[in-house]
């Protein structure tokens, strides 16, 4: 695990607000020259603890009004295996999310939808035909709030 110092925890907070800074941006927010600043990025993207930076898309804006968490609950664990059903359902374009988890369900999907009747089409004619399905529970998206900023744990990360 990487030792974080102040510096890079301000950095993890300034790029988790706004992934789109330039070095040299950062590096003014930071007090550093613009090297300084992309040799802290680019040490942090090493490490594994950047992992890329992404672009907050209002899926709404687009026309995709209804977001559905799936538990998917295999039936066949034995004769399909878990690559197979991975491979197959990230490749559906309204899956969102593919998440191995513990517990009730086998996986987790985020699905994004027109609307209900879109959603029905995607759920009857792509998600069933998955291979291994067996249960299906829905729970469709009414509000989202999102806290920004790395994890939530930005000031303890990387301190002993």
């Amino acid at each position: 695990m990487i030792e974080l110092d102040d510096l890079d925890r301000a950095i993890l907070r300034a790029l988790s607000l706004d992934g789109s800074l330039s070095a040299g941006e950062l590096g003014r927010q930071m007090s550093l020259s613009q090297p300084a600043a992309w040799r802290r990025v680019r040490r942090l993207e090493e490490a594994g603890v950047l992992a890329g930076r992404r672009v907050d898309v209002d899926r709404a804006a687009l026309g995709f009004g209804v977001t559905v968490f799936l538990g998917i609950k295999l039936a066949t664990k034995g004769r399909v295996s878990l690559e197979d059903f991975e491979r197959a359902a990230t490749a559906i374009p309204e899956v969102q999310v593919v998440q191995h988890v513990l517990g009730l369900f086998d996986y987790r999907l985020r699905v994004v939808a027109r609307d209900l009747a879109d959603f029905e089409r995607v759920l009857r004619r792509r998600i069933m035909t998955l291979p291994g399905v067996g249960n299906v529970e829905a729970n469709v998206l009414l509000t989202e709030e999102r806290r920004p900023g790395p994890l939530g744990v930005a000031d303890s990360v990387g301190k002993r």
